[in-house]
């Protein structure tokens, strides 16, 4: 595999080239955090399709595949129609309100205190998805190498933190492009053609699958039900998501821009699952469906092509990570040392030398603890489901329901976030932290709490709702400190 080798390596260094070349255009905090809100509809598609496509999407739609079908491609599947409904429903007022993270737009809506608890729970959020990611790639450096553990980590985080810390957002922007590409072409152009001809065509994987492959709902219907309700309202309220749509040029770019993107996620879902179905008809004895991914690539693809599919496949995990690993910055250093710091030192004013300072010290430090999370962690399967499920528990409603429901008020979004974060946890213990309970009864938990205590209490005052109304039309805020959403 020297041939595949060479390709590898000579795709990472191009990637840490682009990320240096980013850091040229990362002159200011906008820049580094939302690469200027200055992203058209080609760069914004390609990034924000890749950051959404990660590994869970490439490895693991594969071996959903290969486990249950076409059915398989309902993870993804939801993945993509999140993406949909973000772009077409929230997209242009989220971009809008031209703030930098979750937290100061429900410090907008309601108030600063909203932003507190909100802003830990996705810190907690994007730290795991950031650790997750990290698991991923360092398996393939893993295999490929036969390195150590620790070893595999250390390379692939360093690669990942060192062109995030360069330029932050741009040099992210700029490596996402690259390996939206190399994705794209890696697995939907080589891959998928290839695996479906070696296994016969479409007819005769027909007629060598188990029976139900071929049915859209054979992974189970409860099953479609929660990757809706985890992936799909996890795509409308994740900091790592809104923080790309953030770097649209303009509300029409995010809004048309993001839904090219959820179709190219919806066609990436299928061809996932066709993948594995290739895969179980060539190779149906496995020892575990997780090798699924790996055997059709090393048994079917050629010297050369195996490699670009398998940087492809590093591609879509390294997006993944440093998006998220922006993301778990932006939150740690805007929406929690930011107001820590205010609160010791209210006068003091932060330059964008210092911004982009501290939030480049924010990626390396993250960067670091998440490398050593993943050294000592095998499977973080059920640490990033808590993740989701406290995030779509405790958010999503006080979230969404800010955009769309004017008499939400401060007392009502306190309240369904604890209720349901509440409820997500107690399930999770009785039930099992992989239990669907946990985020059903969670969602219910905070929506019924979000809109009793929303009539029950006085409605928010009217100068704030005029302000927030006033931002969502696009008008510019007027100048507060840097720890405010105003």
């Amino acid at each position: 595999m020297t041939v595949d080798y060479l390709v590898m390596a000579v795709y990472l260094l191009g990637i840490i080239g682009v990320g240096w070349w980013g850091k040229k255009r990362a002159a200011s905090k906008s820049d580094f955090l939302v690469a200027g809100r200055r992203l058209g509809p080609l760069m914004y598609t390609g990034t924000m399709a890749a950051v959404v496509l990660g590994g869970a999407s490439t490895i693991g739609g594969v071996r959903l595949g290969y486990t249950y079908g076409i059915s398989g491609a309902a993870m993804v599947f939801a993945i993509g129609l999140g993406l949909l409904a973000l772009s077409i429903f929230f997209s242009a007022r989220i971009a809008r309100l031209r703030v930098y993270t979750v937290a100061e737009m429900l410090s907008l809506r309601y108030g600063d205190t909203a932003a507190v608890i909100s802003g830990i729970v996705m810190w907690i959020y994007t730290l795991m998805l950031v650790v997750t990611s990290t698991i991923a790639y360092a398996s393939v450096f893993d295999v490929l190498f036969d390195v150590p553990r620790w070893a595999a980590v250390v390379i692939g985080g360093t690669i990942v933190v060192g062109y995030s810390a360069l330029g932050g957002m741009w040099s992210i922007t700029l490596t996402d492009m690259v390996q939206f590409v190399v994705k794209s072409f890696g697995v939907l152009v080589l891959l998928l053609p290839i695996a479906v001809v070696r296994a016969g065509g479409f007819a005769a994987m027909a007629d060598k699958l188990p029976h139900g492959y071929l049915s859209p709902t054979s992974i189970g219907g409860q099953t479609i039900l929660t990757f809706v309700l985890i992936y799909t309202f996890g795509m409308l309220i994740g900091q790592d998501i809104w923080q790309r749509v953030f770097t649209a040029r303009s509300d029409k770019v995010a809004a048309w821009g993001g839904t090219v993107a959820g179709v190219y996620c919806l066609v990436y879902a299928l061809a996932g699952a066709v993948i594995g179905m290739a895969t179980k008809t060539l190779y149906p004895h496995l020892d575990g469906a997780d090798q699924a991914f790996a055997t059709i690539v090393r048994h079917t693809l050629p010297t050369g092509v195996r490699g670009l599919v398998l940087a492809a496949a590093l591609s879509a995990m390294m997006s993944t990570a440093s998006g998220a690993l922006i993301a778990s910055a932006t939150v740690a250093n805007n929406d929690i040392w930011a107001r820590l710091r205010h609160r010791t030192r209210p006068a003091a004013g932060a330059q964008d030398g210092d911004e982009i300072g501290s939030n480049r010290l924010a990626i390396v430090v993250l960067g670091v603890i998440s490398m050593a999370i993943a050294c000592v962690l095998g499977d973080v399967i059920e640490a990033l489901t808590v993740a989701y499920n406290l995030l779509v528990g405790g958010l999503l409603v006080p979230i969404l329901g800010g955009l769309v429901w004017k008499r939400g008020n401060l007392p009502g979004a306190m309240a369904s976030m604890i209720a349901g974060g509440t409820t997500v946890i107690t399930f999770m213990v009785t039930d099992g932290l992989l239990a669907n309970e946990p985020i059903y009864y969670g969602l219910l938990a905070g929506l019924a709490a979000y809109v009793a205590v929303s009539l029950l209490t006085e409605p928010t005052e009217e100068a704030v709702v005029e302000a927030w109304h006033r931002r969502l039309a696009g008008e510019p805020a007027p100048a507060t400190p840097e720890f405010s959403a105003a």
